[in-house]
This record gives structure tokens, sequence and C-alpha cells, in this order.
């Protein structure tokens, strides 16, 4: 009985060896398979299976150079350039735009795909790898995301957005929502802001531009502007700007003819003229600005002269209604013709130094009942009220997006350190 009873606890610890030694052979073959890495594509391409090149376009390149650096012959290039030109414009190959060149994995390394990025969001792909050419053109995505910016102004608003890495594009849609109510060329140093806007990104985390500013606040002179966007008419997408008490931003008259620029000559009966060497009435407000800036119609209207005489120069007048009417005097270039109408914003002409003029400027005048006088005195400051309908709707709206503005904190301001020297020492 006990030599059976060896024999069987022998066979049991051999059994248990043999199972344990299966096991860590096969972990061990386990370890040893190699990983298998997972494969990258680009454009919608396995990258390994071609010599992928990086360029950008050079003086002098056509897509038959970079071809030819490739090693496509002038008649291959042909064929492809004839299948796929009413598809992709060849003649659109711009100087520093990118370009990625998929070769052949062999010694040869001949081009196979060709791919063109004229902007951060499209890029257009010209496939000659097999019998059949294809040209496509793909436009990614864009996603929005809810941004938010404030600051105390020091220098300019420009600057103020720009040492905190925001597009500096948002100050000129600030200036939009606001130009009616705000003189941005007299921003003054502390003005404060806080705006909660759109932004668009491609790939996630590539910004390609600024969308719809959602709500602001701006305090100009001490004072508060508060705007809030809102959709008033769903079906044809009438976005508007409305303050906290639902009465609209937008007024008859724009503040001023140009986006950007300052004021260098007022209304005045009696300033020096320096052309003529004496004093004489200038029944306008230049507006100073470079050659070519755009020329905006302040009000919706219907253009009554459009032509070059004199001392104006080249000039556009626009008559508004029976009550007023405005003047663009010393364009460069006129952009309207006489008995077109108008809109609020749309160019009229650009920034010239025609007539008598000593520096590129927009002689605005500003008739009203026939008479002239001085546009920052007397532009209407009336608005359209909010349709009643919607006035409730509004306000219930704007009640947590206002909390949320008012919520926002301000950047520290870091003034510069002033170096104080002890005058015993020095």
């Amino acid at each position: 009985m006990r030599s059976i009873f060896m024999v069987k606890k022998n066979y049991i610890l051999l059994l248990l060896s043999i199972l344990l030694l299966s096991a860590c052979n096969k972990k061990v073959k386990k370890e040893e398979e190699p990983e298998v890495p997972e494969p990258v594509y680009a454009f919608g391409y396995n990258m390994d299976k071609y010599i992928v090149k990086n360029d950008t376009v050079k003086s002098g390149d056509t897509f038959g150079v970079i071809m030819d650096r490739h090693h496509l012959t002038v008649n291959e290039v042909y064929n492809i350039i004839e299948s796929t030109k009413d598809t992709f414009d060849y003649k659109q190959l711009r100087l520093g735009k990118p370009y990625t060149v998929f070769c052949s994995k062999d010694s040869l390394e001949k081009a196979q795909v060709f791919v063109y990025q004229p902007s951060v969001r499209s890029y257009s792909i010209i496939d000659f790898k097999d019998s059949v050419t294809v040209a496509r053109t793909i436009v990614k995505p864009l996603d929005t995301l809810r941004k938010t910016a404030t600051g105390i102004i020091t220098s300019s608003l420009f600057e103020t957005l720009e040492e905190q890495n925001i597009d500096p594009y948002l100050a000129i849609k600030l200036s939009q929502v606001y130009e009616w109510s705000i003189d941005f060329y007299r921003i003054q140093k502390y003005d404060k802001f806080k705006v909660i806007y759109d932004e668009f990104f491609v790939d996630d985390t590539v910004s390609v531009g600024i969308g719809n500013i959602q709500a602001s606040y701006f305090e100009h002179w001490g004072n508060p502007h508060y705007a809030f966007g809102y959709e008033i008419d769903s079906i044809h997408g009438n976005w508007q700007f409305y303050d906290e008490k639902a009465k609209e931003m937008k007024r008859m008259f724009l503040k001023s003819p140009i986006e950007f620029g300052r004021i260098s000559s007022r209304y005045s009966m009696s300033r020096y003229v320096s052309i003529y060497g004496r004093r004489k009435p200038h029944l306008g407000t230049d507006f100073a600005a470079p050659v070519g800036t755009p020329i905006r119609s302040t009000a919706n209207g219907v253009v009554t002269a459009s032509a070059y005489r004199g001392g104006n120069g080249n000039y556009v007048k626009i008559k508004h209604n029976k009550t007023y009417s405005t003047q663009y005097l010393h364009m460069s270039k006129r952009a309207v013709k006489k008995g077109q109408y108008v809109k609020q914003g749309d160019i009229i002409g650009y920034i010239g130094m025609t007539g008598n003029t000593t520096g590129p400027h927009v002689c605005y005048r500003f008739w009203k009942n026939g008479r002239q006088v001085d546009a920052l005195k007397h532009t209407p400051k009336d608005s359209e009220p909010m349709p009643q309908a919607l006035k409730a709707g509004y306000l219930k709206y704007i009640e947590p997006v206002k909390m949320e503005l008012d919520a926002l904190p301000y950047p520290e301001i870091k003034e510069p350190e002033i170096e104080v020297t002890d005058p015993m020492t020095s």
C-alpha cells in the first residue's frame, strides 16, 4: 500500500511540473512576441506605405515643376491636369502654402498622390497612383467653443487682447457691436470690457476665427454699456444686439464712416487752412486713415451724387430721408453710382487725397434739413424698440447671461516698475 501511495504521489508531482513548465514556456513565448505598431495615417493614407515629403510652394513652382522634381514625365503631368481640371484649379497654388507628396516606396520614389493645403481648414487631394486619377477637396468640420475674455485697457484694445494671446479681431467685433454708442477713437485708459463669444476650431486645437459675440460689457468713461446678441427672426437668421433693457444697440447712423482711424479735424466755423493760407469755415469732420481704407455709408439711403469736383476731389453724397443727407470727400476711388441704393455699412469708396487736401482722410459732411451741421452733435440717437411680443422672452434669456458676465473677473494690471534712487547715495 505504501509503495502504491508513493507511486501516485510521484505521478502527481510529475504532472504538476509538466503543467507548470508548459505555462512558463507559453508565457515566455507570449512575452517574446513583438508588438505591431498602429499604422499612422495622413489625409486618409497609410504613411507606412509611402515615402512622404512635405514642402511649401516656392517662387516659380507650378504643379508641373513640383511633379518634375518627383519623377513624373511631362505626358503624365498633362494627363493628370486634363482629367481633373474641372475639379481642381491648378493655377491656385500660392507662394508659401504647404503641400505633401506621397511617393512610391522604392528606389524611384515616384509621386503617386499630391495634397495641397490652401488653409488650415481645407485641403485638396490629387490621387494618380492608379489608372484613374481622382481629385477631391476636403473641408474639415468646424467646432464652435464658447470663450470669455476680460480686460482693463492701458494702451489700446488691440494690445490688451494680444497681451492675453486673444485674436485681436475680437476688437473689431466689439467695435461693431458698440459703433453706435461708443467712440472707439477716444477709448480711455482704464476703460474695461468683458465679453462672451464663439471661437471656431478645426482638429480641436487650431483656431480659425472669431464667431458671434454672445454678450459683452464695456465700461467707457465710467459708464456701463451692456450688449446681448439675440435672434429675433429664426427663419431669416436676424441677429441683433440689445442692451439690458431690450433697447436696440443699432442706431440710424454710424458714429464714423470708417471702422478704425482717428479724427484729425473737427467741424469749425473758423479754421486755419494751410492750402488757402487763411482762416475759413470747415463744415465737416475729418477722419484720417491710410490710403485705400474702406469708407462706409453711415446709414441707409440713395446716392444722389458720385463724381469728381474741384476741392472735393472724388466724392459721394447720399440722401437718407427727407431730413438727413451725408457727403464723403477726397476719395481715391468711388465704389457706387448715382441712383444706387446703399445700406448702412456698405462700402461706397476708399480713403484718398484727391481735391484740396494735405493728407489721406475722408471729410464727412452732414446735412440736416438742407443745412450743414456738426455730425458729432446732430446725429440722431434713436433706435428701433424690440417687438413687444419678444421682450419678455429676451429679458428671461439674458438674465443668466448677465450674471455670467458680471461674475467674470478682470485680470490684474501690471504697471511698469519705476526704479527709485536714494538721493543720499547718488
